[in-house]
């Protein structure tokens, strides 16, 4: 049997992905396997209540279920300066993970067209209507506990795979999105941030955050265009780019 290839185990790196609502860790199959033939290990857990965790559902299951289903991984896989990334709804679960995880946890935070909220915010007091004047993902969420699935065509999913994904999309737990995170800061002492925007469809409000960020220091700024669902729609750009996220700056 051949050694171990020593440069690439030198380098190799631990990469979390956290996919957004009503979607699971199967969304992000393809840009792991390219990861994982680089030789890096890659984790995509499926938060609690969606996916194949939908059996687990209820109206208790609040943005901070998630970020503790994610503080939990990286406690029990014992990682350290991993790769967090977080996309969509997934922004506001590695916010307050990445405010909560002991030092030296996580080494590069990524948003990929993604919520990037500040202190107090929730998720919906970010989107038009919905969180200040009701609407009707408010009624449904307020009446259910869940949020149902917005069609693929809406997020501009390539067509080959617009019939899977809203195959596999399931109710969304209505809490996650009304509770107001908290944050210290600490998310923001990381070092390495990177911030990815869609620009293939009307990416409302995500191209607000880029615009805040694009300039800020510390931040790297990518721009793919595609739908929302980059990791579907460009899993090899995708891939690239978390991989210059992981390495320091130059």
């Amino acid at each position: 049997m051949s050694a171990p290839d020593q440069t690439t185990a030198r380098h190799s790196s631990d990469f979390v992905l956290i996919h957004g609502a009503w979607h699971g860790g199967w969304c992000w199959r393809r840009v792991a396997d390219l990861l994982t033939a680089r030789g890096h290990r890659v984790f995509t857990p499926t938060l609690t209540g969606v996916g194949e965790r939908s059996h687990l559902a209820n109206r208790s299951i609040n943005l901070d279920t998630h970020v503790d289903d994610v503080l939990n991984l990286l406690k029990w896989e014992g990682l350290s300066n991993v790769v967090l990334v977080g996309h969509s709804y997934g922004g506001m679960v590695i916010s307050g993970a990445a405010d909560q995880a002991p030092s030296g946890t996580i080494g590069s935070i990524v948003y990929l067209d993604a919520f990037v909220p500040e202190n107090g915010m929730s998720l919906l007091d970010y989107t038009t209507g919905e969180g200040r004047e009701g609407g009707p993902m408010v009624e449904e969420g307020e009446r259910t506990g869940l949020v149902s699935p917005i069609a693929a065509e809406v997020f501009a999913v390539n067509r080959a795979d617009r019939a899977w994904v809203d195959a596999q999309c399931t109710p969304h737990p209505y809490r996650t999105l009304t509770q107001k995170i908290r944050l210290t800061g600490a998310r923001d002492r990381i070092a390495r941030k990177t911030y990815i925007l869609a620009t293939g469809y009307s990416g409302l409000p995500f191209s607000s955050f880029a615009a805040r960020i694009r300039d800020e220091p510390g931040w790297r700024y990518h721009e793919v265009d595609c739908g929302h669902d980059v990791m579907l729609d460009a899993p090899e750009r995708l891939a690239e780019i978390l991989l210059e996220a992981a390495a320091p700056a130059a």
